[in-house]
């Protein structure tokens, strides 16, 4: 399984670069198709709708300029007149025209952002997806900077390069006609050959914009590559920055700052690096785009002036043919002008379809219910029952094999061996860990309660933190006060209605103990405690292991942990031992050089391997 996973993420590249924009329109399209689907068309069309307004609009600005231009050729005051109230109604509807269009446009990326964030979160945060996926292969770190910013940038750029390619090629449909009517026929000699050529500034408008959307292009190459490593740097470096801030506390009892200064600034000089590097393709675009814009103003004028001096056309003419020339070259310049935000959208692009990816490899693979998955079950019996569980690591390397295990509902086990090892069964009952095979069955219907060794706390008032996951008013006050009484958490009562940041105002042990006072609102079945003990004194934590069998008389209580005195406090003891480890261990081998013999593993990569099996082999 895993295997295949590798090898599909190693043929992924080469296909992704080419067909990456049919990718993300199979994977953000669907938002056209969705729940609000006729108010997003209707917008959608409105959008459309306007954007021709808004072309119209510049095709008659350039009318109106011929026609201003002409009268003052010919000094005409009465025509001067009307074209300023002409003037005037046209401001009135572009005016009218943008604003409206703006808060069409916006609305889409608004609602667009919206739909693909709610997907995205809900594959990430789903079933423990979220834990899962960072062992899976690929380019998915820093998934909260993907679904944050590089959504944002997906659909936001998405939708203004959409509506600014659509806006050049209907600028080129409308002014290719005014420009070749303008242009005329001029005829070039040939010696005793003469050429006529119709629509010459049309020709020339097509051979500027392709030259210079040809060396734009070239020149801006590098750009694409340079805006992807600068994101990643700058994720890496806010990731960085987030992890400190969760643990400052713990930094500054070791007096670490030093260390995280020296992190900081190495994680920084990635960003500088990268940082030069996207300047150096900017400036090389920023050089082309500035002599193009100034050669844009000045070429026009001189090609269609032969024309106007030869008395073919008007001044007026000759504005419209100038003015008609630099649309077209505009929209035949859209490659170019929008070359960097299309290289930072191809990068946001890629970053969210990277993590989209692992996270379908990742559903994949769990839905793969084979002989290399482990099947966690509901049924109707009242045990938690291991049927030849095998736990492997998401390399295929087996652990912990052919466990079997019976627990009924009311009985106290107590789990003995590596904590690790534990700690891998644990999120294999919560099915956060399908690596391996075999199959376990939960009980159905009843609640099964998972105790970590950190509880987490959301930022909310302390009421909510002890009731989370469950709304606060599940509870009665009362039920709530109690809580905290049973556990020793009595001064916390007055702050109940106080919002914190309880991970970092609370010790480890009180965060602990809070998980406790959560534990007894919620009144599960089945109890799971992973050290969630080990932060209390061995007295402290017998008084609540003592609460918790008599307040849970019929539930059964499953303790890890390594406190050795709670054994006292169950019923039974289970050793979490690999007893086939050194048999496994000789198979893997086997396996694995003759994997080497075929040319498919290198024997560096087999020793590291092996090694590794015969560390876990000693941890156990």
């Amino acid at each position: 399984m895993t295997t295949e996973i590798q090898q599909k993420e190693h043929k992924r590249p080469k296909n992704r670069i080419p067909l990456f924009f049919i990718h993300f329109v199979k994977f953000a399209g669907p938002f056209w198709k969705s729940e609000n689907k006729q108010s997003i068309r209707l917008q959608t069309l409105a959008l459309m709708v306007l954007t021709v307004l808004q072309v119209g609009i510049a095709i008659v600005i350039t009318e109106w300029s011929s026609s201003l231009f002409n009268g003052l050729e010919q000094h005409s005051t009465e025509m001067l007149w009307r074209l300023m109230w002409f003037a005037i109604l046209i401001l009135v509807v572009n005016v009218a025209v943008t604003a409206t269009h703006l808060n069409v446009k916006r609305s889409i990326i608004l609602k667009w952002r919206a739909w693909l964030t709610d997907r995205v979160i809900g594959q990430w945060m789903n079933e423990g997806h979220q834990i899962q996926v960072t062992h899976m292969p690929g380019k998915h770190d820093n998934p909260d900077g993907r679904i944050a910013e590089d959504i944002r940038i997906s659909t936001e750029y998405a939708v203004d390069l959409c509506h600014s390619l659509v806006y050049a090629l209907l600028l080129l449909i409308g002014f290719t006609k005014i420009l070749w009517t303008l242009s005329g026929t001029v005829h070039l000699s040939w010696g005793l050959l003469e050429t006529p050529v119709h629509g010459y500034l049309v020709w020339l408008a097509f051979a500027y914009a392709s030259a210079a959307s040809f060396l734009g292009m070239k020149i801006g190459r590098p750009l694409t590559h340079a805006t992807d490593v600068r994101q990643t740097e700058e994720a890496n470096f806010r990731f960085g920055l987030v992890r400190a801030r969760e643990n400052s506390e713990a930094i500054a009892l070791v007096h670490g700052e030093t260390d995280e200064r020296r992190r900081f600034f190495a994680l920084f000089q990635g960003i500088i690096n990268a940082w030069n590097r996207q300047t150096n393709a900017l400036s090389k675009i920023l050089m082309f785009t500035t002599g193009y814009s100034v050669v844009s103003m000045a070429f026009p004028i001189i090609a269609a002036a032969p024309r106007y001096i030869s008395g073919a056309i008007t001044l007026g003419s000759l504005i419209q043919s100038v003015q008609s020339f630099q649309q077209m070259a505009a929209a035949l310049s859209w490659p170019v002008d929008n070359l960097a935000k299309v290289a930072e959208w191809r990068a946001s692009v890629e970053r969210v379809l990277g993590l989209a990816q692992a996270l379908k490899d990742l559903q994949e693979d769990i839905n793969h219910l084979d002989s290399n998955t482990i099947r966690v079950e509901r049924t109707g019996q009242p045990h938690l029952i291991f049927h030849d569980v095998s736990i492997a690591e998401p390399d295929g390397i087996v652990i912990l094999d052919g466990f079997e295990a019976k627990i009924s509902r009311g009985e106290r086990v107590f789990l003995a061996g590596d904590p690790a090892l534990g700690g891998k069964l644990f999120k294999v009952m919560a099915g956060l860990w399908p690596w391996g095979r075999g199959r376990v069955e939960l009980p159905k219907g009843n609640t099964v309660f998972f105790m970590p060794p950190r509880p987490y706390f959301p930022i909310v008032p302390l009421r909510e933190a002890v009731s989370y996951p469950s709304h606060p008013d599940s509870f009665g006050a009362n039920e709530i006060i109690a809580s905290l009484k049973k556990v020793g958490m009595e001064e916390f009562i007055t702050r109940l209605d106080e919002k914190g940041n309880w991970e970092k105002c609370l010790a480890r042990e009180q965060q602990q103990r809070l998980g406790f006072a959560r534990l007894l609102l919620h009144k599960p079945r089945w109890i799971m405690l992973q050290e969630a003990l080990d932060s209390l004194a061995e007295a402290d934590a017998k008084k609540i292991m003592q609460m918790i069998s008599d307040e849970f008389p019929d539930s059964a209580i499953i303790t890890l942990t390594r406190q050795t005195a709670m054994e006292a406090f169950h019923q039974r003891k289970i050793n979490i031992e690999c007893s086939r480890c050194e048999k496994v261990l000789k198979k893997e081998t086997r396996k694995r050089r003759e994997q080497n013999r075929r040319g498919h593993v290198e024997v560096s990569t087999m020793n590291r391997v092996i090694g590794s099996l015969r560390k876990d082999r000693r941890k156990v």
